[in-house]
């Protein structure tokens, strides 16, 4: 277990901190699909990412969802972070965007290593400022992207996540993510299709080019 933990993270934290985190971790294996934080809970360990992706949500009280961002190998959240520390309930959902390999890190320790090792501090803060980031460039979608534009932002970040150009989404639940219909949704992907961008099939969207 210690060499994958080197392999992703040895390049962030030094060889006593990537030993402590191999004595006390556990790892998880997910499928895609898998819900691995909901709204409300209280989160008990900290994930970090090896392989795959795990997308971050955020809810309404009607039941409707939005996408925040995204977490890839070497990643973790922010606002899981936050939980831990504060120990307060989840107020995002994480699912896996794929299968996923995950190192999960017990809430005891967050306190602990952000006043032992500077490696660890510097992560952290690192993290929020990421996630910051992206959860800023999600509100500015919101707000100035037309719904074409943002599901074109969309269909790039799935390419990239997944690395393949073929998206096994259905316009549902894509709508899902964008906090739209699926009406909307099937009728820009026509359009995209209609202008040699994406090729529509059943269940799955092709990539042709950006």
């Amino acid at each position: 277990m210690i060499q994958e933990i080197k392999n992703n993270y040895g390049h962030l934290f030094e060889e006593e901190l990537l030993q402590e985190i191999n004595n006390v971790a556990t790892f998880k294996e997910v499928p895609e699909g898998f819900e691995l934080i909901r709204p409300g809970s209280y989160i008990t360990a900290m994930p970090l990412i090896l392989n795959g992706a795990i997308k971050i949500l955020r809810g309404d009280t009607d039941g409707d969802e939005l996408l925040l961002y995204f977490l890839e190998r070497g990643d973790t959240c922010a606002m899981t972070l936050s939980c831990c520390l504060g120990h307060h309930k989840s107020e995002i959902k994480a699912v896996a965007e794929t299968n996923a390999r995950l190192v999960m890190i017990p809430v005891e320790k967050m306190e602990e290593w952000t006043a032992k090792y500077k490696s660890w501090r510097a992560f952290v803060f690192e993290s929020y400022h990421k996630r910051l980031i992206e959860a800023i460039e999600t509100i500015d979608s919101i707000a100035f992207l037309k719904m074409d534009d943002r599901l074109l932002k969309y269909l790039k970040d799935k390419t990239k996540i997944n690395q393949t150009n073929i998206i096994n989404n259905t316009h549902q639940q894509i709508a899902y993510d964008l906090h739209t219909s699926r009406v909307v949704i099937s009728r820009l992907l026509k359009k995209l299709e209609q202008n040699g961008i994406v090729k529509l099939n059943r269940n799955t969207i092709e990539i042709v080019h950006f």
